[in-house]
């Protein structure tokens, strides 16, 4: 197996920032048509609210998912005009997993934003605003924070939503079940317990309704056949099956996003480098704790292209 594989990461919600993109599109064509097709697909400047924003707008989820995607793309299409860069394998954490299907061609740009912004406004509405909440659990195992939540449940829903790595799992469910697992967490010894800033309990049983809205939405696109192996969220596997992405994308909103094993699948697939594209570093953190052997630069604006280049060649 050749130990020198390529890996591409697309970020997910929570990566965004207001300004995203705008240096790219000023300096690349490749961005700037990016952008120019999101707003023509979608009907409004979502490029307006990506550079400039209101970042209050731009943190609505029906707006972040879109937001996030193109700003991975227009940085995706960059590395590829300016570098001979090709990964080997792509992932994608969450809303990320959309961006990495566009990034291998399972899934066409356009389809993939209408997607996505039904899929944040599926997941706004599955659960009413104040019943919902989710909380980042530090230095527990796993399996001490399953635990937890199965104990804290009590006929309610609370579980792990995302296993991001290094001791950091986050939790999502009912308001109520989520506040005692976060309690009991306290008590077994966690670090650190915070509540996040969500608008609904992504990754858990309450998605439901999203998933079935999806399932409809997914219903009305294409997926291609692809050659480079995604290495999906709901089952942190390497996926080359075209007709498993539509079911995999369903199963994901339910499901947790098992990005620590994922990572770990890269490494044992030999990906030595791996490029985080998109805006912010999040997905760098993360990988930098689960594999710290790992060689990896991430692509946001130009100032980053040097950097990379210097690294690993144009």
């Amino acid at each position: 197996m050749a130990s020198n594989r390529l890996a591409f990461v697309f970020p997910g919600q929570g990566s965004q920032s207001v300004g995203m993109g705008k240096d790219l599109s000023a300096e690349f064509a490749p961005a700037r048509e990016t952008f120019a097709e999101a707003d023509e697909t979608l009907g409004f400047s979502l490029s307006r609210l990506c550079f400039e924003g209101p970042d209050a707008e731009l943190k609505l989820t029906e707006n972040t998912q879109p937001a996030i995607l193109a700003a991975s793309i227009a940085a995706l299409r960059v590395i590829e005009a300016e570098t001979a860069l090709r990964p080997d394998f792509v992932a994608g954490h969450s809303l990320g997993e959309y961006s990495a299907l566009v990034a291998v061609g399972a899934l066409e740009f356009r389809d993939a934003l209408k997607i996505v912004r039904a899929r944040g406004r599926l997941m706004q509405q599955a659960v009413p605003a104040g019943e919902g909440a989710m909380a980042v659990v530090l230095g527990l195992e796993m399996s001490a924070v399953e635990t937890l939540c199965a104990e804290a449940a009590r006929g309610e829903v609370v579980a792990p939503a995302n296993f991001n790595g290094g001791g950091q799992v986050v939790i999502a469910g009912a308001k109520r079940a989520v506040e005692r697992a976060a309690a009991l967490a306290r008590e077994r010894g966690a670090k650190r317990v915070l509540d996040l800033p969500v608008s609904a309990p992504f990754h858990c049983r309450l998605m439901q309704p999203a998933a079935e809205g999806l399932e409809r939405a997914l219903g009305e696109v294409a997926i291609r056949p692809f050659r480079i192996g995604v290495v999906t969220n709901a089952e942190a596997e390497v996926n080359l099956s075209a007709e498993r992405v539509k079911p995999l994308l369903i199963e994901q909103a339910v499901r947790p996003v098992r990005w620590e094993e994922s990572v770990k699948k890269l490494a044992a697939s030999g990906c030595a480098r791996i490029l985080e594209v998109g805006p912010g570093k999040v997905l760098r953190g993360l990988i930098k704790r689960i594999e710290p052997g790992i060689e990896l630069e991430n692509f946001e604006a130009p100032a980053d292209l040097p950097r990379i280049v210097s690294a690993w060649g144009r």
